[in-house]
C-alpha cells in the first residue's frame, strides 16, 4: 500500500500533460501512485497515459467511455486509490521538487490527520506571481493540528481539490463526492473541512497552479457559472441532513455568499446581460437558506451582504458599485494631489536648505539602497565613532526599512522633512549605491562610494553590449549619478581598473580595501560562533554556505542551479549547509516553493534575512558559489572555495564576465549536481589542488585588505590626515583636488 495516491483527472491538456506527470512522478519521495482518469479526451492525452503506465509501474491509466466532467473524472478515480492518503492534482497544474516529501514528513510529525493543507503559487503564461493570500494563515497554524470549529478563519483557504492530501478512510468513509459541473471543489471542500477534527497545515508552496493564456472554464463568460447555485444548494443539502454540523451553517453561509457575490463581480465570468438573473439568484439564495439572527461577519462583504435583504437588491447593488468605483477614484485623486502637493513643498524647502553652510561634523550613511543598515558603510560609521566622535553620523533608510537601524542610531526616512534637510547640509555622503538622483552634490561635500564587493560581472559602461543585462538599467542615469563621487574605494587593483573603465567620471581610487572585510582579516569568531549557536549548529560540525547570485537571462533573475535537497542530504555526516540568496531576491516567490520549507524541515538553515553577511561567512567552513562577490570577501578567510559554473557560459555571454572564473577559480569547479556532490565526497574540495588555486587568487584580489580598511577610510576623509600621518599608509592613492579643496572651505559653526 503506497502512502500516497495521486488522482489526476485528463482532459485536453497534451501540450501540460507530462510536465504535469513528471512532476509527481519525478518527486524525491517515491512511495506514491497515480491515478491517471482519461476523460475521454479527444487529444493525444490516453496516449500519453499509456505511454507512462507502460514505463512506470506506479501510473494506472483509466479511460472513461464518455466525458463526465473535472468531478466525475475524479470521483472515478478514487476506487483504484490504495494510498493512505488521497490527492487531486490538475493536470495542467504540477508540484513543486521535494512536496510529497515535506508533506509525508508533515503527517508523521502530526500523527495521520485527516487533512493537510499546503500552499500554492499562481504561474502565469509570462512567469510566477506571489504567494496566495492564504500563506499568512497557513505560517501561524505551526505543527499543531486543528478543528475549523475553533479556528473558523480556515475556511478562507484557497477552494479547490488539489492542494490538500485528504486520508483516504476518512474521506471515503463519509462518502464525499464531487458534484458535476462548475465550481464542484467548494462543496466538498467546505464539507471536509467542517468534518474533519484533525488539520494540518505545511507552509510550502506545493502546486504550480497554472493560469493559462486561454481555455480556462473559470475565465470562460457564460451560463456555466450558474452552476454555483446548484454546487452550494447541494452544501447546504448535506449540512441539513447533519445537525451536528449546524454550527457551521452561519460560516459557510457567509463563504457562499461571499463566493457568489465575488462571482458575478467578474465580466470574464457572468455576462453583463446574465447580472440581473445571477443577482435574482443570490437573493433567492440567502431567503432559502439565512440562518437565525445571522449577522455578517465584520471582515465579509458586510453592506453587499445586508443589501440581499432588500426587494430592490440589483438596483441597489450597483448603486453601491458605482459608489464604491466613484468613491474609491475620487479617494486616489485626492491621495495623489496630497502626495504630489507635499512632494512640491519638501523640494521648495529643500532648496533652501542648499542656501545654508555645509555642516562639516555632519556625514550621512546609506547601504542596499537604503533598505539595510550593514556593509562598508556600516564599518566607516562604527570606526568613525571611535576615531572622529565629532562627525555625527546620521542613517538614510526606507520607511519599511526602520526595523534595520540598531537601537541609539540617529536616523532619517526618504522622503521626509529631516531627510531633506539633512542631506542638503552633510559634508560626507557615504553609500554602498547611489543616492537619488534629485539630491545636489553641492561644492564642498565628499562623497565616498563604497561598493559593493569586487567586480566579477559587467557593470555600468561595460553593459552597453550586454542588452539582456542591461533591459531597464538608465546607464545614462547610472553615470549622470556617478558623477557626484570623490572617492571610489578598490580592495584591489582588478577593482581599481573595472571601476575608473566602467564609471568614467570624476573621482579618485583610495586603496583602502574593503571596510565591512575588516572583521575577517582581523578576527571575527565570536561573531561566527554567536550565528552557529543561534542556528543550533554544533562546533564539530563543518558549515557548508551555499551562496547563488542572479542570473540575467531569467525572467525575475532567479533560478536554482543546484538540487539544494539532494545536496544536503548527500553532505558527508558531521556537515550543514547554508543558503544565501541575493539581497535583491530575498522577497522573491521562489524563495517560497522550496528553501523556506527545507529550513523548516531542518534540512538546512535558511540564513538570506541575516543581516550582516560578514557574520554568516565567519560561521562558514567552506563557500559553494558560482559567481557572488561574495568569494573574494571569503578568500580573505582562506577557508575552501567551490565553484558551481554549471551555465558559465550563458551567464557570461547574458552579463559579461572581466575575467574566466573557471580558468582562475578560487578552488574546486563543478559543473553538475553530480559532480558537486562527488566534490565533497571524496574531500577534494579541501585538497591540496583547492590551497593552491585559493593561494593565486588571494594574491591577486586580496591585495589592500590588511583589516585597516575603516580606520583608512575615515583618517583620509573624515578627518584629512595626509598619507603617511599617525595611523596613514603611503600606499594609499592621493585623493585628488577636487576633494582637498572641500577641506578648505569656510566651515560652518
Amino acid at each position: 500500500m503506497p502512502r500516497f495516491s495521486v488522482i489526476v483527472p485528463v482532459f485536453k491538456v497534451q501540450g501540460f500533460l507530462r510536465e504535469c506527470l513528471d512532476s509527481v512522478l519525478g518527486q524525491s519521495f517515491d512511495d506514491v501512485e497515480v491515478i491517471a482518469v482519461d476523460d475521454c479526451s479527444p487529444d493525444g492525452c490516453g496516449a500519453i497515459l499509456d505511454e507512462y503506465a507502460a514505463r512506470d509501474p506506479r501510473l494506472k491509466a483509466v479511460h472513461l467511455p464518455e466525458n463526465v466532467g473535472l468531478g466525475r473524472a475524479r470521483n472515478a478515480g478514487l476506487p483504484h486509490a490504495t494510498g493512505d492518503y488521497v490527492l487531486f492534482l490538475d493536470s495542467d497544474d504540477r508540484y513543486t521538487p521535494g512536496l510529497l516529501r515535506a508533506v509525508a514528513d508533515r503527517l508523521d510529525a502530526t500523527r495521520d490527520p485527516d487533512i493537510l493543507v499546503f500552499d500554492h503559487v499562481r504561474t502565469h503564461w509570462w512567469g510566477r506571481a506571489g504567494r496566495s493570500d492564504a500563506a499568512d494563515l497557513l505560517e501561524q497554524a505551526g505543527a499543531d493540528t486543528f478543528a475549523v470549529r475553533e479556528h473558523p478563519e480556515y475556511l478562507r483557504l484557497f477552494l479547490v481539490a488539489w492542494n490538500k492530501a485528504y486520508r483516504r478512510d476518512f474521506f471515503v468513509e463519509h462518502g464525499f463526492a464531487y458534484r458535476p459541473g462548475l465550481y464542484e471543489d467548494a462543496p466538498v471542500t467546505y464539507q471536509t473541512m467542517v468534518t474533519a477534527e484533525r488539520i494540518a497545515c505545511l507552509d510550502r508552496v506545493g502546486v504550480e497552479y497554472r493560469q493559462r493564456r486561454q481555455g480556462a472554464i473559470t475565465r470562460t463568460p457564460g451560463r456555466k457559472h450558474f452552476d454555483i447555485f446548484d454546487q452550494y444548494e447541494g452544501l447546504f443539502a448535506y449540512l441539513a441532513e447533519r445537525p451536528g454540523l449546524d454550527w457551521a451553517r452561519p460560516l459557510l453561509f457567509e463563504r457562499a455568499l461571499d463566493h457568489m457575490l465575488f462571482t458575478v463581480a467578474r465580466p470574464e465570468r457572468v455576462l453583463r446581460g446574465d447580472r440581473k438573473e445571477f443577482h435574482r439568484r443570490i437573493r433567492a439564495f440567502y431567503r432559502r437558506h439565512v440562518p437565525p439572527g445571522f449577522v455578517p461577519p465584520p471582515d465579509s462583504r458586510r453592506t453587499e451582504i445586508r443589501l440581499l435583504a432588500l426587494a430592490p437588491y440589483h438596483r441597489a447593488h450597483l448603486c453601491l458599485g458605482l459608489w464604491r468605483r466613484g468613491g474609491h477614484a475620487a479617494g486616489r485623486r485626492a491621495a495623489r494631489l496630497r502626495e504630489l502637493f507635499a512632494r512640491r513643498v519638501k523640494r521648495c524647502w529643500y532648496r533652501l536648505q542648499l542656501r545654508r553652510r555645509l555642516d562639516p561634523s555632519l556625514a550621512v550613511y546609506s547601504a542596499g539602497h537604503s533598505r539595510a543598515v550593514n556593509g562598508d558603510p556600516l564599518a566607516i560609521h562604527a570606526r568613525a565613532a571611535e576615531l572622529a566622535p565629532h562627525v555625527r553620523g546620521v542613517w538614510v533608510v526606507r520607511p519599511d526599512a526602520v526595523d534595520q537601524v540598531p537601537p541609539g542610531t540617529d536616523f532619517v526616512t526618504t522622503g521626509s522633512w529631516r531627510y531633506y534637510r539633512v542631506m542638503a547640509r552633510a559634508k560626507h555622503w557615504v553609500n554602498d549605491c547611489n543616492w537619488a538622483g534629485d539630491l545636489v552634490k553641492r561644492r564642498g561635500s565628499v562623497h565616498v562610494q563604497t561598493h559593493r564587493g569586487t567586480p566579477l560581472k559587467y557593470m555600468a559602461l561595460d553593459l552597453l553590449d550586454r542588452p539582456g543585462a542591461r533591459h531597464g538599467a538608465d546607464v545614462r542615469g547610472m553615470l549622470r549619478r556617478s558623477d557626484r563621487w570623490d572617492v571610489s574605494l578598490v580592495a584591489n587593483r582588478h577593482s581599481e581598473e573595472v571601476w575608473q573603465r566602467a564609471f568614467p567620471c570624476h573621482f579618485a581610487s583610495l586603496r583602502s580595501g574593503s571596510p565591512r572585510n575588516d572583521v575577517l582579516v582581523r578576527g571575527g569568531g565570536e561573531r561566527g560562533a554567536g550565528l552557529r549557536a543561534r542556528l543550533g549548529i554544533e562546533a564539530s560540525e563543518t558549515v557548508v554556505l551555499y551562496a547563488p547570485t542572479p542570473r540575467d537571462y531569467r525572467r525575475g533573475r532567479h533560478v536554482w542551479r543546484v538540487d539544494l535537497e539532494n545536496l544536503a542530504a548527500s553532505l558527508p555526516p558531521g556537515h550543514r549547509l547554508l543558503v544565501r540568496l541575493h539581497p535583491s531576491l530575498a522577497r522573491h516567490p521562489e524563495r517560497a516553493l522550496v528553501l523556506r520549507d527545507l529550513h523548516r524541515r531542518g534540512a538546512l538553515s535558511d540564513v538570506t534575512d541575516e543581516r550582516h553577511v560578514e557574520d554568516v561567512l565567519l560561521a562558514a567552513d567552506a563557500l559553494v558559489t558560482d559567481y557572488s562577490a561574495l568569494m573574494f570577501d571569503y578568500a580573505l578567510l582562506d577557508r575552501p572555495i567551490v565553484v558551481h559554473a554549471d551555465d558559465w557560459a550563458a551567464y557570461r555571454a547574458a552579463r559579461g564576465a572581466y575575467f574566466d572564473i573557471t580558468a582562475e577559480p578560487p578552488g574546486r569547479v563543478t559543473r553538475s549536481d553530480e559532480e558537486l556532490v562527488r566534490t565533497f565526497a571524496s574531500g577534494a574540495w579541501r585538497d591540496a589542488e583547492s590551497a593552491r588555486l585559493r593561494a593565486a587568487f588571494r594574491e591577486r584580489f586580496c591585495e589592500y585588505d590588511d583589516g585597516r580598511a575603516a580606520e583608512r577610510v575615515v583618517r583620509r576623509v573624515l578627518l584629512g590626515e595626509a598619507p603617511g600621518a599617525a595611523g596613514g599608509d603611503d600606499a594609499v592613492v592621493r585623493i585628488p583636488a577636487a576633494v582637498d579643496r572641500s577641506a578648505r572651505l569656510p566651515e560652518y559653526s
